[in-house]
């Protein structure tokens, strides 16, 4: 991130709101998740800048405050942009341990993992066919009820349906027997105890 260049951006917002305090919502640059909301006047913003961890101007402490001076848990600053009226701050970062004092990741008790939309939401529906399959009817807990062997096998044929359609023309038919291939494979990892988000911190492993 340029400092020179989020300076020129920044700087009508406080040419309109000298001497004020604006709103500073913090943002985990890579989970999405909002964790945060500060305040901040010019210096507090030049000195983000200047060290890279955010800094709040503190209305109880009446100072500057870099958010993580006594805990450790820093936030390291990744991009900060201007809202739309120019009296607010989007700011992202990479936070170092929990954000909230209480000890939890955000200041609304809520978890930091990442989240893939529908991808996460399908990961809860298969859990909680897991979790009762005794007593679901469902395909999926029929499934688990089979064993670990039968789950393999399912995510095996879709892969050779996919492979197979891949060589055809037919692109209703290779995205159905993707998105067949893609489920069963999440309901191995469910039937193995991992994730998704297991699997991609396996590939940003690999990417760094």
């Amino acid at each position: 991130m340029s400092n020179k260049k989020n300076t020129r951006a920044i700087s009508p917002l406080w040419g309109e709101l000298e001497g004020a305090l604006v709103p500073a919502i913090i943002q985990d640059a890579t989970t999405k998740k909002v964790l945060m909301l500060g305040y901040m006047n010019e210096a507090a913003y030049n000195k983000t800048l200047e060290t890279k961890q955010v800094t709040f101007f503190s209305r109880s402490k009446n100072r500057l405050w870099t958010k993580g001076e006594e805990s450790g848990n820093f936030l390291n600053l990744v991009d900060i942009k201007n809202d739309c009226d120019n009296d607010t701050l989007l700011i992202q970062v990479n936070p170092i341990g929990p954000t909230c004092h209480t000890g939890t990741d955000t200041c609304w008790g809520d978890s930091n993992d990442e989240n893939y939309g529908f991808l996460s939401q399908l990961e809860a529906v298969i859990e909680n066919r897991k979790e009762n399959a005794d007593a679901d009817t469902s395909y999926v807990a029929s499934l688990f009820k089979k064993g670990i062997n039968k789950i393999a096998q399912k995510v095996g044929e879709e892969a050779v349906e996919v492979v197979i359609e891949a060589k055809d023309s037919n692109d209703d038919l290779f995205l159905s027997e993707s998105a067949d291939l893609l489920f069963h494979y999440l309901i191995l990892l469910k039937a193995k105890g991992f994730k998704l988000n297991d699997i991609i911190k396996v590939l940003k492993s690999r990417h760094k």
